[in-house]
């Protein structure tokens, strides 16, 4: 159990993890746990979680991995900076196509995993403190002098989370299965991607999950 007076602590940072591969969240707590202004308060592996954990444990800052199941990082960001939570993503790809759609979602900071301990807890530390942290080979992306754009297509997350799914490679009947719905649903959804995404075929959908931060570039 976590003591009460480090958890009310203002010069306590807490910190929920969310990321999919719990080998990555128990290093990852591990490592924050030697620095003493840094407390881990929870962990999530899917964005879904995410959200339910940022309702309940009130972290100052979400370290976030951006390809996770249920929904994706990007819509997770969107929603916990809605609620006044601060995230700092923590990614495995640095490309313009994942920075721009994750700080366009209100992410205050994006760190390359891979990254030292020493430069972690700094970013986490910057972006506490309403400071915004690109890490080293990431180049902030001029988002204030972007005209708009569709970065943020009005999918809802059911739709999102069928667009992740079928631009890795499911069939509609392996997402029907997964998402434990019919066939049927599964193509009505993919019809009013298409729509909304102004995307002809297969290829034009994954084109669109990728700029949308839902599926890494080296996903089928």
């Amino acid at each position: 159990m976590q003591d009460n007076a480090v958890l009310d602590d203002p010069n306590v940072t807490r910190v929920l993890l969310a990321e999919d591969h719990q080998i990555v969240r128990e290093g990852l707590r591990a490592l924050l746990s030697a620095s003493p202004d840094m407390l881990v308060v929870g962990e999530a592996a899917d964005g879904e979680a995410c959200i339910l954990a940022c309702q309940t444990l009130d972290p100052d800052v979400v370290v976030m991995d951006l390809s996770m199941p249920k929904l994706d990082g990007v819509s997770a960001t969107r929603a916990v900076s809605a609620m006044g939570v601060r995230v700092l993503v923590l990614s495995m790809h640095g490309g313009d196509e994942y920075v721009r759609p994750a700080m366009r979602a209100g992410a205050r900071g994006f760190v390359l995993k891979g990254a030292g301990l020493a430069q972690l807890v700094e970013a986490i530390r910057c972006v506490s403190r309403g400071d915004t942290y690109f890490g080293p080979g990431i180049q902030a992306p001029p988002i204030a002098q972007d005209p708009p754009r569709d970065e943020d297509p009005g999918l809802t997350p059911r739709e999102r989370e069928v667009l992740q799914l079928v631009a890795s490679g499911r069939s509609s009947s392996d997402i029907a299965a997964m998402l434990s719905v019919s066939p049927k649903t599964v193509e009505t959804h993919r019809a009013r991607i298409m729509t909304k995404l102004r995307a002809p075929n297969s290829a034009s959908l994954v084109r669109a999950a990728i700029r949308l931060g839902l599926v890494p570039l080296d996903d089928p």
